[in-house]
């Protein structure tokens, strides 16, 4: 029977594996693309980002790494599609960056904040790079505003089969999305510091009250993976029903008057915005986030993202209207 091993894309995993000084020096220096040797102190600080307002949204990061006392990383996993990643890494990042500041101090304090996404999911769509890394630019002379806040991005289905040379970005993503020995195996093969980045997994792998944990997540996950299927199946079955119904009821009661083509014609058309419209409904009732909901109506009705924000607005006023908000 093969040993078992944790996937490290599982964030239980990858935070165990991130807790040793030494890998943390490893991945840092691929992801910035500075010189190991150049790197003299991480350490890893305290994952809240505290709330200073009441009812202020909590932040809670994956790793939170502070580089050589003058630049704070997050970095993150995401397994599950979440098409507003950007706005939440932008909050995150925000809030990170305000945080440094104490009344009464200028704003030299501020370190560098550098956030580390490692995504399960296609977030750009229309892009084939797998690695992405965004600044704040000029738009047209592409001058640097400020380089305090810096955004890198891997999407691991974009990985390429085939290894390249001299690419320890790509190295550490294969890595991460890695699950059998061999894989595993040949990647530590081929840099240093992924080969004790294997041997720490093994370690952890083998400590049962981690393995534990690490199962107790990965269950986690899979529940809420499914919970958000069946929701979004409920939705569109019982939205697309109801409004086919009052559809077809109102299609018949106009085609006596306008005539049977016309009617049935319009009777389906009002049956698909009852559709649409009761499938938003439901899904505000279950409180599914405004995300899902928009991903629904992209991938079951072929909206753009802009119409189906157009769509949901539109019941979301009707919806906080009738104060069920």
């Amino acid at each position: 029977m093969e040993e078992f091993l944790m996937k490290p894309k599982i964030d239980f995993a990858f935070k165990e594996i991130m807790m040793d000084d030494v890998i943390r020096v490893g991945f840092l220096s691929a992801i910035l693309k500075i010189d190991p040797a150049e790197i003299k102190e991480t350490k890893v600080l305290n994952t809240n980002l505290r709330k200073i307002y009441e009812g202020e949204k909590q932040g809670i990061l994956d790793v939170r790494v502070l580089l050589d006392n003058y630049m704070e990383i997050d970095i993150e996993i995401q397994l599950a599609t979440l098409n507003v990643w950007a706005d939440r890494s932008l909050f995150y990042l925000a809030k990170m960056y305000t945080e440094q500041i104490s009344k009464g101090q200028d704003y030299s304090v501020f370190k560098k904040c550098v956030s580390i996404s490692i995504l399960d999911f296609n977030l750009f769509k229309e892009e084939k790079e797998y690695y992405s890394c965004f600044h704040i630019w000029e738009d047209t002379r592409h001058v640097l505003f400020t380089d305090k806040m810096e955004f890198h991005v891997l999407e691991l289905p974009k990985l390429p089969k085939e290894l390249q040379e001299d690419n320890d970005i790509l190295l550490w993503a294969k890595f991460i999305s890695a699950e059998r020995k061999e894989e595993f195996n040949m990647l530590a093969a081929k840099n240093t510091y992924i080969e004790k980045a294997y041997q720490q997994l093994q370690v952890i792998s083998q400590d049962k009250q981690k393995r534990l944990e690490y199962e107790a997540r990965e269950k986690a996950l899979r529940d809420y993976n499914q919970l958000m299927a069946e929701a979004e199946q409920k939705g569109l079955q019982q939205g697309l029903k109801r409004g086919i119904e009052r559809g077809i009821e109102q299609g018949i009661k106009q085609g006596i008057e306008q005539g049977i083509k016309q009617g049935i014609e319009q009777g389906i058309k009002q049956g698909l915005e009852q559709g649409i419209q009761e499938l938003i409904y439901d899904n505000l009732e279950e409180k599914i986030p405004k995300e899902r909901i928009l991903i629904k109506l992209q991938k079951r009705f072929g909206f753009t993202e802009n119409e189906a924000r157009q769509q949901f607005d539109s019941v979301w006023k009707e919806f906080s209207d009738m104060g069920r908000d």
